[in-house]
Order: structure tokens, then C-alpha cells, then sequence
């Protein structure tokens, strides 16, 4: 047996002996020929090369997604069988992964662990954190001259344009309609063909639109991206919010 005196642990095998050394001394003894990232072990440095490869080696066989490591596969094969081993203990509500377990969970105890490093608003998690710092970091320096309408990218800017010029090049040859780009004749073309390639990973529904599944993801996770500028309330689709903010209107109203 070998035992390493820092901790006490016991191992068979040297080789082991010097794995587990490199979770006391943080050594990272195997880089990666691409990047120059450094890993512990050698089965971290194969996993991480396969990001460079493009290599999947594991694939559902219910469809043909692949993954490049195991744990992928195995979260991705819920969606098949409709396995949800994560479960509030506060409302019984069960989840596929432990991480939208946990920001549900938050609805509950209102723990918000993520700041806004600008202001200090509090979110339930990174990603609203990160949809919320937005608003602090992109100037939109581009104005229209028709509506006041801003846009970060003079590009952006030239396509609103096309909407008071009326210009529309792109023509849908179902039914004939203009459109003023070829992203909105896209996603017209889809009313005639009926595809829906957006699935919901958590109860297998089907969208059109990538912003409509995303709004119903938000039914799942709790997640309320959407706040008010004038008081603390948060809500999950922006519609929401606007028939909120026309409470704010009215009390202005009535106090003139």
C-alpha cells in the first residue's frame, strides 16, 4: 500500500498515489498540444482534446445526437425516457439536471448568490446576471431617424431602415408575402412547412421560433429574466412585464 502523508489516504497503486498528490500540490502535468490548457489527469486532457478533434464518440440510440463524454449521453437520454431524478423538497417538482433543480429552488428561498458588479442588483443565477450586465456595457450609438429606435451596429441599423422605406427584396413563393430580410422570410417559410425544430428538453414540446422555446423553458426553470425599472418585481416573458408597467402608468396618471 501506499500512503500519502498529507492526508493520510491509502492506494494500491503508485501511479494512484501520484494522481491523487496533484489534488494537494494543484499540479497540472498534462497540457493539451492545441491550446496549452493543463489538466490533472490524462483522462481530463482526452476529454478536453476532443473539444479540438470534433470527435463524439457517443451516440443515443434513440436518435442520432452524439457527445463528446459519457455524462452528456447519459443527461441527454432523459429526454427519451422522460427520467427526472431531481426533486424539489419543498414542492415535489422534479427536474432532468441538478442545475435547474437548484435555480428553481431559489424561487423558493429567494437566495439570489449572483451581483451585478454596476449596480448590485441580485439574480438567481449567471445567466441573467450576464443578460442584465448588458444593459451597463452595450451602448447602442446608432439612432433611427424615423422612430428614435437605437441599435448597437450600424448594420442593425440599415435593415431597420428597410421597414419605414418599405423595401422588402425577399419574397416568400408559397403565398407571395414581402419580407424585409431573409432571417424574417426564414421564419415565415416555417407557417407553410410546419416544422417545429425547437424541442423543450423538459417535457418534449415543440416550438417554431428559438425565442418562443425559449420563453417556456422559463416555465420549467422558474427563471424570471425580465424586471422592472421601477420597482423590485420580475417576471418570465416580456409581455408580462409590459402589462405590469401600464400599473405604473396608471398610478402616474392618477396622481397628476
Amino acid at each position: 500500500m501506499f500512503g500519502y502523508k498529507e492526508c493520510g489516504k491509502q492506494f494500491v497503486h503508485n501511479d494512484h498515489l501520484k494522481m491523487h498528490a496533484g489534488i494537494h500540490t494543484g499540479e497540472k502535468t498534462h497540457c493539451c498540444t492545441e491550446c496549452d490548457k493543463r489538466f490533472r489527469e490524462s483522462s481530463d486532457l482526452r476529454k478536453h482534446m476532443r473539444i479540438h478533434t470534433g470527435e463524439k464518440p457517443y451516440g443515443c440510440t434513440e436518435c442520432v445526437k452524439r457527445f463528446r463524454v459519457s455524462s452528456d449521453l447519459r443527461k441527454h437520454m432523459r429526454i427519451h425516457t422522460g427520467e427526472k431524478p431531481h426533486c424539489c423538497t419543498i414542492c415535489d417538482k422534479r427536474f432532468r439536471e441538478s442545475n435547474d433543480l437548484l435555480r428553481h429552488v431559489r424561487t423558493h428561498t429567494g437566495e439570489k448568490p449572483y451581483s451585478c458588479t454596476k449596480c448590485g442588483k441580485r439574480f438567481i443565477d449567471k445567466s441573467s446576471v450576464q443578460r442584465h450586465m448588458k444593459i451597463h456595457v452595450e451602448e447602442k450609438l446608432y439612432c433611427c431617424s424615423e422612430c428614435d429606435k437605437r441599435f448597437k451596429e450600424l448594420r442593425a441599423l440599415r435593415k431597420h431602415l428597410k421597414i419605414h422605406a418599405a423595401v422588402k427584396p425577399y419574397c416568400c413563393i408559397e403565398c407571395g408575402k414581402q419580407l424585409a430580410e431573409r432571417c424574417a422570410l426564414r421564419k415565415h417559410m416555417i407557417i407553410h412547412t410546419g416544422e417545429k425544430q425547437y424541442g423543450c428538453t423538459e417535457c418534449g414540446k415543440r416550438f417554431r421560433d428559438s425565442s418562443d422555446l425559449k420563453r417556456h423553458t422559463n416555465i420549467h426553470t422558474g427563471e424570471k429574466p425580465y424586471a422592472c425599472d421601477q420597482c423590485d418585481k420580475w417576471y418570465m416573458n416580456k409581455m408580462s412585464l409590459q402589462r405590469h408597467k401600464k400599473t405604473h402608468s396608471a398610478k402616474s396618471q392618477e396622481n397628476v
